[in-house]
């Protein structure tokens, strides 16, 4: 017996296996044949839905932002952790040096995603920016930052953080990394305006990831 199903629970079948067959096999190496294989589903189904395997991938990608950004806005709109606190804990979950995002990472990070890579980058400057623009502003208005370009040193800062420090970007040794990570917190102080040592708090949180 044919079973029919409701659009978003067959349309979530479908991200659900492309997820775990991407994570397998890479973007590359799954072919609409796979899929379909995996959630049991005519070919024509699979088209009712999605136009594509780019198309599920996108609407994968969707999946991960939602998790990303979320995480990322909860933490940032969490008044009660102190401002530095909540700029390092939104980094964090953003798989800079770990959290919530690991499993996310490291299944883009695979060579057969590259695709997936760099639009979920795309994902992460667009869209953490403004949310780290958001935290920089209440600091500045707690006369802890003093800068005119809050957004734009947000944007340098997601920018370079999520490249340099993206292993798979950048192959560092331990003392490069450590090395790295005190010159981009000298860094980020002076475009904050704050003062030498301000956010060491931030050292202190890379070193213990």
């Amino acid at each position: 017996m044919r079973v029919v199903k409701e659009a978003q629970e067959r349309r979530n079948e479908i991200i659900d296996a492309a997820d775990e067959l991407f994570g397998q096999k890479g973007f590359d190496g799954t072919s609409t044949n796979d899929i379909l294989e995996k959630v049991g589903i005519a070919r024509g189904t699979l088209y009712h839905h999605f136009k594509s395997k780019v198309d599920i991938m996108d609407a994968l990608i969707e999946r991960y932002s939602v998790r990303l950004l979320g995480t990322a806005q909860e933490i940032a709109t969490d008044n009660s952790i102190p401002v530095v606190e909540r700029i390092i804990r939104v980094v964090m979950a953003l798989n800079l040096s770990g959290g919530s995002s690991k499993e996310i990472m490291e299944h883009i990070h695979k060579s057969q995603n590259a695709l997936m890579h760099q639009k979920i980058e795309k994902v992460i400057i667009n869209g953490v920016t403004p949310i780290l623009t958001g935290i920089i502003h209440e600091g500045i208005q707690q006369g802890l930052f003093h800068t005119p370009y809050p957004y734009e040193c947000m944007e340098m800062v997601v920018i370079y953080a999520n490249t340099v420090f993206d292993d798979d970007m950048v192959q560092m040794t331990n003392e490069e990394r450590a090395s790295r990570i005190q010159a981009f917190v000298f860094n980020v102080e002076r475009l904050l305006g704050v003062k030498s040592g301000g956010l060491i708090d931030v050292m202190q949180m890379f070193d213990g990831g």
